[in-house]
């Protein structure tokens, strides 16, 4: 039997998916069963291990106090994988890890010295991503030696960004030098939700013209123009564009400065008070301290929804701080729906909402549809925008039938796209 073994670690999460690859069917590989482990970094870790059907397991959750860090998540699965599935995990073949920079690697790479070095030195520019990558596919090259380990890079969707798009307004020698310009992330994401949503338009995916929101506890924008990512809202780290969970979005370059200043005025130059910041300082502080976190005191957009008075005017947003991290979500979504409508000079076929939030908050879908309309997509269907999650399909048509531009909900499956796109490349199946 082939298995591949699809990995996707977060800074403090670990899905994994366990595919059969079909010769006969590359292109579809078939679930298995799946795992999800929360909570890594704020013990006790919350496990699951969920039964596609296939193999005599039950799905179950647990809390586990043993798993303390990705190392020991991943030992975990496997010894789950072993007593309660009864799959050999020496018959995984290909292990696919989910690494969000990969920097000018385009294409998915085997795990070498070389490979592995190169995302080490990234780290930096992605750290709540990368340094789990790197934990979980140490931890596969020592338990699972003769599997084929390979890194899948969110940055490589977004390869062929225009030069113009790409590149900051600073010194170019010194930004060829040092790598310096936009590489756009959550890759896997949109190449999944390309497919997909071509395939329920009936649409050639390379003719497919959509505005995609991959809107998670990590957020982002990205526009596609015939098949290829033209414009993303992340840019040489996940940092930029919306804000998130904890990380800050697109702010002014010299706020952390003030920020973090000692100054007892609101803006000070003087150098005397002023407080020397090191950069893994300020990007803690804009990638952990910041976002709906900072503004409400919760990850949670959920609690944000139900907390936040939706109908106000938005003259009140200072009396109601998750009101606030609504109506600041919605300005910065709006702000790139409304950009990326005018980079593909208004010829769209959908705009898409996908991740935790995009498919479960019919808020916010609600709210982007209302302010979206005048541009001729459809409006929200108030029946369907509710039950999404009753849907059974991948992809759900949340719009009217009125004519207009499509509204649709992408449910994203980032460890199905590494399944397939390994499936189907020969090269490693040789």
């Amino acid at each position: 039997m082939s298995l591949i073994l699809a990995v996707n670690a977060g800074s403090s999460s670990l899905k994994i998916s366990l595919f059969h690859r079909l010769p006969q069917d590359p292109e579809t590989p078939r679930l298995l069963l799946s795992s999800s482990i929360s909570s890594i970094s704020s013990p006790p870790a919350k496990f699951s291990f969920n039964d596609a059907g296939t193999t005599p397991c039950s799905a179950y959750n647990s809390s586990e106090p043993s798993i303390h860090d990705h190392e020991s998540a991943f030992v975990h699965f496997l010894n789950r994988l072993k007593e309660d599935a009864t799959i050999d995990y020496q018959e995984i073949r290909h292990i696919c890890h989910r690494v969000v920079h990969g920097g000018d690697y385009t294409e998915p790479v085997i795990i070498s010295e070389q490979s592995y070095h190169h995302i080490e030195k990234l780290r930096d520019l992605a750290p709540l991503h990368n340094g789990s990558a790197l934990s979980v596919i140490k931890t596969c090259l020592k338990a699972l030696p003769d599997a084929l380990s390979i890194a899948f890079f969110d940055t490589a969707f977004h390869k062929n960004l225009p030069r113009y798009v790409s590149a900051y307004a600073i010194n170019q020698e010194v930004a060829k030098e040092r790598g310096l310009r936009k590489y756009g992330f959550h890759g896997l994401s949109y190449a999944f939700i390309k497919r997909a949503v071509a395939k329920h338009l009936h649409k050639d995916k390379d003719a497919l013209n959509i505005i995609a929101l991959h809107i998670g506890s990590g957020a982002s924008a990205c526009a596609i123009r015939a098949g290829q990512s033209i414009d993303t809202s992340m840019g040489l780290t996940p940092l930029s564009g919306l804000p998130g969970a904890t990380r800050a979005g697109d702010v002014d370059a010299s706020l952390i400065f003030h920020y973090t200043s000692e100054s007892p005025s609101q803006l000070s130059h003087n150098s005397a008070i002023a407080k020397e910041v090191h950069i893994t300082k300020a990007e803690e502080i804009l990638n952990s301290q910041a976002g709906w976190k900072a503004l409400t005191g919760t990850t949670d957009f959920g609690e944000i929804t139900r907390k936040a008075q939706l109908s106000a005017p938005s003259s009140s947003t200072l009396d109601n701080p998750y009101t606030l991290a609504f109506q600041v979500m919605l300005d910065r979504v709006l702000h790139y729906v409304g950009a990326y409508h005018l980079a593909l000079r208004g010829k769209v076929d959908a705009l898409v909402f996908a991740g935790g939030v995009g498919e479960r908050s019919e808020e916010l879908r609600r709210a982007v549809g209302e302010a979206v309309n005048f541009f001729g997509y459809s409006a929200i269907d108030e029946r369907i925008n509710k039950v999404v999650d009753d849907f059974e399909s991948t992809v759900v048509d949340i719009g009217k039938y009125d004519g207009g531009k499509r509204v649709l909900v992408c449910r994203t499956d980032e460890q199905l796209e590494m399944a397939r796109e390994c499936s189907l490349a020969e090269e490693f199946w040789g």
